[in-house]
């Protein structure tokens, strides 16, 4: 078979792939080839594609630059790479490509590039399918399942947080421990299914009450709330709690087992400091409950202070 026959037989061979061959002359950035898939995928003709300028400019913008320097390093230094990246079709859509590069030299001296582009959208779409599961369920794992709050496990993580960078920047710190008062009578009274809508409609109340994406509200646990406060102080704290008093007292939750109300109540327990290295991460939360502890000592539907 002539060398002309044998050639027409490979060309044959690689243009009946979906992979798309290509080859480029690495002295004069010419293509050399590409096949004609090409046009199928990208909508892009084969003599469209003259330099190698006219592939870095159907790269997605945000990341041309990026991997432009990396190919052209790898070929220079006559290491096969691969590359993927979001290419611009023809109509403006972008495909996911996949480049495998072959780097040819010559006494040391790369010469030529010649590789295989792949169609991987189906790949990418799966992967960011399963990314975006993953931070659902990552996010989940942060969530209290009943009220939507964080819980207590993410409550922990962000407290290690601002205690620290409290300490670095010598700002307030300030909690605020809630609870509802008598809500086993609530339950025994009302059913676990109404103490459940209540649970939900006083994190509702908590979310509405904090406006700053700094504060993070919590279920403690059964029927305690916190609320971490950076950068707030006593005062400013000791005003959202009663905001916050008044705010599920106004919601006119009927309480037929309560001793202070004929609506539901909270109590609540506020503490704030300017975190130190000589202090427990756990002194606020100590201080807050403590004032809780009085709070429903004294006669409940208050808000005691540190």
């Amino acid at each position: 078979m002539s060398d002309k026959s044998t050639n027409d037989v490979y060309k044959t061979l690689l243009e009946s792939t979906k992979a798309i061959p290509w080859s480029i002359d690495w002295e004069s950035k010419q293509f050399e080839y590409i096949g004609p898939q090409i046009k199928e995928l990208l909508g892009w003709s084969s003599e469209s594609w003259a330099t190698a300028q006219d592939w870095i400019d159907r790269i997605h913008p945000d990341f041309r630059e990026e991997i432009t320097n990396y190919c052209i390093t790898q070929s220079e230094s006559g290491v096969d790479h691969e590359a993927d990246y979001p290419a611009i079709a023809e109509n403006g859509d972008y495909i996911w490509i996949r480049d495998v590069v072959h780097v040819v030299r010559e006494n040391g001296v790369t010469k030529k590039l010649v590789g295989f582009m792949f169609d991987i959208s189906e790949r990418k779409r799966l992967e960011n399918q399963l990314l975006e599961a993953n931070k659902r369920l990552e996010a989940y794992s942060y969530q209290d399942g009943l009220t939507g709050l964080a819980n207590r496990r993410l409550y922990d993580t962000t407290l290690e947080a601002e205690w620290a960078r409290a300490i670095r920047n010598q700002q307030p710190l300030s909690m605020i421990l809630i609870d509802i008062d008598f809500f086993k009578e609530f339950n025994d009274k009302h059913g676990h299914l109404e103490g459940d809508i209540c649970l939900q409609r006083i994190a509702c109340t908590l979310k509405t009450v904090t406006t700053r994406s700094t504060d993070l509200c919590a279920r403690y646990g059964g029927e305690e709330f916190v609320m971490l406060l950076p950068g707030v102080n006593q005062q400013k704290a000791l005003l959202l709690a009663e905001k916050v008093r008044e705010s599920v007292l106004a919601l006119k939750m009927q309480h037929g087992k309560s001793d202070v109300s004929d609506y539901v109540t909270i109590s609540a327990g506020v503490s704030s400091l300017t975190p130190k290295l000589s202090l427990d991460v756990t002194t606020l939360f100590n201080e807050a409950d403590k004032k809780l502890y009085q709070a429903k000592s004294n006669s409940r539907n208050c808000v005691m202070c540190a």
